[in-house]
């Protein structure tokens, strides 16, 4: 929820500390740099020093921090105490999914899966509506301090019921690796956030961005050599984890860039209060949580293809009937939009199931990071790519010209959020799995026959027979046979051989073993 509870109170913390447009942004991308950049390394600590430790001191800082953040003086200090709590977020997080995934059976793992999935949706969307009320009500420090009695309550419960099993302590924490993903992530996003303001061609603004672009071939080249990689970059070789983690970060860039710029659009354009402003994103939230369960049945049902592309082409479609409101609209007129976002929102959650599906289970830690990662960094992106159109946001008291300016650029932002969010379902459309077919039980073979080339076929897991050889002299000298029960194996994977029995032997007989050279 911390990603969001911001957007309604920033107005406020702006005219309280005497905050700049450019201090304003970085309270909102200060959190989600640190805790996309940190992901993975949360992930890998989980790994190495089991759930416990790592959920326990991530609570433990990010409580901390939401105390300094409520009782900052200045801007800097909300900032620094912003980007540490988004590092205690980074370590706790990871330690929640593993709970609900690892060692578990496969029923409660996708109920974990959805439970997990719903709720991070509709914090993440209940965040404004509650960050609005609560500075209605008091003063803004309390979106902050309100973590700190749960927080608490937390990390001791935490202590009660989490063991240390599960770690690795001969694994290795890739430090290069973490280093260089976060210059590379707060490179690219301060690039975009200074090519708004200095114009694409300054020489800052290319500079910064050719670190970025330097730091990712950096980046590249580490997790290549390095003994324990931090990302295992043959991940992206599969096309369903490659086109689900590019449609995640184009679903999260217009998602959250849409979060972020409405709610001060509807404060300063349309005069709402900082509630009535939540209470118009209220209603998706609640869409979202209510409609997971169903978007995971339909992708089910008809297909993640068609459920998940349909529902990123819904949430487009939200996105701009959103972008058409005029001066003087009221709450009746926002809800339509701000709905079908929601039930679109809602279409896109089994895109993490299915590209953890398609990772093999000993790398599916790494993969829930890589998938928490782009989520996060979506959010720095969406705030930096919306806010290319949405150059200026005026002040209280602002006169019509411009606010009606600050109104033509919001609106072209939000049809460039629908853009890149139709594009993530096109990806989706062509990247997911299709529709799984229900399999029929395959006749059982009466007769194996094994292509006349070696092949290894591994030893039957049935009870040991009892083998004899025959009274009378063999025929040849590897010829044997056996006795036992017969016994119905089940048909061989694909690529795989049964060995070859003969069927023609008497029944109940001594039959002749199969050779285990050619067959």
């Amino acid at each position: 929820m911390d990603n969001t509870v911001v957007a309604n109170a920033l107005p406020v913390i702006m005219r309280d500390l005497g905050m700049s447009d450019r201090a304003k942004d970085w309270v909102a991308t200060g959190y989600i740099l640190t805790f996309s950049c940190l992901m993975i390394a949360g992930g890998r600590l989980t790994d190495v020093y089991g759930r416990r430790v790592t959920f326990v001191t991530g609570m433990a800082v990010f409580t901390a921090a939401s105390a300094v953040c409520g009782l900052a003086p200045d801007p800097a200090t909300l900032i620094l105490a912003r980007v540490a709590q988004g590092a205690g977020a980074a370590l706790a997080l990871p330690a929640t999914q593993v709970m609900v995934t690892v060692g578990r059976t496969d029923g409660e793992r996708s109920l974990g899966t959805v439970v997990w999935v719903g709720a991070a949706a509709g914090a993440t969307a209940l965040g404004p509506a509650v960050g609005g009320f609560i500075v209605q009500q008091w003063h803004w420090g309390w979106i902050f301090l309100v973590n700190v009695v749960p927080g608490v309550l937390v990390i001791l419960l935490g202590l009660a019921v989490l063991t240390g099993e599960g770690g690795d302590r001969r694994a290795r924490v890739d430090l290069p690796g973490v280093l260089v993903s976060a210059t590379m992530l707060f490179a690219l996003t301060y690039g975009l956030q200074s090519g708004n303001r200095h114009g694409w061609d300054d020489p800052g603004v290319l500079a910064v961005l050719a670190l970025a672009a330097a730091a990712l071939a950096c980046f590249v080249l580490v997790e290549g050599w390095a003994p324990d990689p931090m990302v295992d970059l043959g991940l992206f070789r599969d096309r369903v984890v490659a086109g689900g983690l590019l449609s995640q970060m184009l679903y999260g860039i217009g998602f959250n860039g849409m979060i972020f710029y409405s709610a001060t659009f509807l404060q300063r354009f349309l005069g709402f209060s900082p509630p009535r402003a939540g209470l118009v994103l209220l209603p998706p939230a609640i869409a979202i949580m209510a409609l997971t369960p169903v978007a995971f049945w339909l992708a089910v049902r008809v297909g993640p293809r068609a459920a998940v592309g349909g529902g990123l082409a819904l949430m487009a479609a939200g996105m701009v009937l959103f972008s058409t409101i005029r001066s003087g609209d009221g709450y009746a007129d926002l809800m339509p939009g701000v709905l079908i976002v929601g039930a679109g929102a809602a279409m896109g959650m089994p895109l993490v199931m299915y590209v953890l599906k398609a990772v093999p289970d000993e790398r599916a830690g790494v993969a829930g990071g890589v998938i928490n990662v782009v989520r996060e960094a979506s959010g720095a992106l969406g705030i930096a790519v919306l806010g290319l159109l949405v150059d200026h946001v005026p002040r209280e008291g602002a006169g019509p010209a411009e606010l009606e300016t600050f109104r033509d650029g919001t609106s072209a932002a939000l049809v460039l959020g629908a853009a890149v969010v139709l594009t993530g379902g096109l990806v989706s459309g062509f990247t997911l799995p299709r529709r799984a077919r229900r399999e029929r039980p395959r006749p059982e073979p009466a007769v194996a026959v094994a292509a006349a080339v070696p092949a290894t076929v591994p030893a039957p897991r049935d009870p040991p027979i009892t083998v004899r050889t025959r009274t009378e002299p063999a025929k040849t000298p590897d010829e044997f046979t056996w006795t036992g029960t017969p016994h119905h194996r089940p048909a061989p994977p694909e690529g795989r051989h049964e060995p070859y029995v003969p069927d023609d032997d008497p029944a109940g007989g001594p039959r002749t073993a199969p050779r285990d050279d050619i067959w």
